[in-house]
């Protein structure tokens, strides 16, 4: 009798058991700091479409949430301080002026990891990623060495930061590789976005005899002056094409979404441990968008041939002899920029013009 109760209650606690209702474990709440509009185009829209693509990927397992046109100041550490609030595990912000606002909240919330964009300071639970889209604006400047006709070149700058003092030098050294009579003309516009003050440089640019213009700021502004002046330009961080078909020539893109699955796996695996991540075209985080038809073939084999050897990575667009300004030696011949000296960079190779802004 009381074996057949035994066997009964637990036959009871088996079936109740299984009629409990179960739970999933929490979602993994991650954040994102936008430095501009989400928008259509440029570099916050990159972020975003890799933000989804981490959603579509890992599904219930995470749940994302960003703020968009958060200033560069006093107001970044807030936003992030809030993300902190609403229970984000994992914070991504995704501007240089970002990075100290970020450094100071990481080190009063241990249980959270931050990942901060282009910057070069880490901590226990603070790590850096950024993409080398200077090989981009490498192979930009290979089409425009060999497009231009008054051997001039523009560029409508953001912040003077190491990141865009790359891209400017980058896009000079490989339009000079085509075409050694190349000089590039810069306007500093202090912003990343503003589409105001991008299409006002662009103009000026072409009034001085810019013929082909690229940029590191985020609007398609300066592709619609080209195509209005009936020159040619470049998009940035995304493929701008349908703002300027006639003189997008191609787009130095990014494509984040590979590297925020494999860190949000990594974090809910608890595996995650900090990095300095950099990823370019072998890595599939830089990638060019379709050449315009106007590029003649000869010149799109070329572009191809480098881009090939950029992927590959058997070619480094800063690889000597490369000389400043002044003429002097800053990478002998057959040597590649050490690393240290790429991220601190702080002159204009020969063939920049002006000086860069304090």
């Amino acid at each position: 009798m009381m074996n057949r109760r035994k066997v009964l209650a637990t036959i009871a606690a088996a079936a109740a058991l299984a009629a409990a209702p179960s739970f999933a474990a929490d979602p993994l709440k991650i954040g994102f700091v936008y430095v501009g509009p989400v928008g259509d185009a440029g570099w916050t829209y990159a972020h975003d479409q890799a933000r989804l693509a981490l959603e579509k990927e890992l599904g219930a397992k995470v749940k994302t949430s960003y703020v968009e046109n958060v200033p560069e100041g006093a107001d970044a550490e807030r936003v992030i301080r809030k993300l902190v609030a609403e229970g984000n595990k994992l914070i991504f912000t995704t501007s240089f002026g970002y990075m100290n606002a970020t450094e100071k909240v990481a080190k009063t919330t241990p249980g959270v990891t931050f990942l901060h964009a282009t910057g070069f300071k880490s901590g226990k639970n603070f790590g850096t990623y950024e993409s080398r889209l200077y090989e981009g604006a490498y192979l930009n400047g290979i089409l425009a060495g060999k497009m231009s006709k008054s051997n001039t070149l523009g560029f409508i700058a953001s912040f003077p930061v190491p990141e865009v003092i790359r891209n400017i030098n980058a896009f000079t050294l490989g339009a000079q590789s085509v075409n050694p009579k190349i000089k590039t003309k810069v306007i500093w516009v202090n912003s990343w976005y503003d589409p105001a003050k991008e299409r006002q440089a662009a103009e000026t640019l072409v009034a001085q005899g810019a013929d082909v213009m690229a940029q590191n700021t985020d609007s398609p502004a300066t592709l619609q002056v080209a195509q209005e002046k009936g020159v040619y330009a470049f998009g940035w961080d995304s493929d701008m094409t349908k703002f300027a078909p006639k003189a997008h020539l191609t787009a130095a893109t990014n494509d984040w979404s590979g590297y925020y699955i494999n860190t949000a796996k990594a974090v809910l695996a608890g595996t995650w441990k900090t990095e300095g991540y950099r990823g370019g075209l072998k890595e599939g985080m830089v990638k060019m968008s379709k050449l315009n038809a106007a590029v003649p073939a000869d010149v799109a084999k070329i572009f191809e041939e480098k881009k090939a050897a950029l992927t590959a990575g058997t070619f480094d667009p800063f690889t000597g002899p490369i000389k400043d300004q002044s003429g002097a030696i800053k990478v002998a011949a057959g040597a590649k920029m050490p690393e240290k000296e790429l991220l601190s960079m702080n002159f204009y190779v020969q063939g920049v013009d002006g000086t860069i802004p304090k």
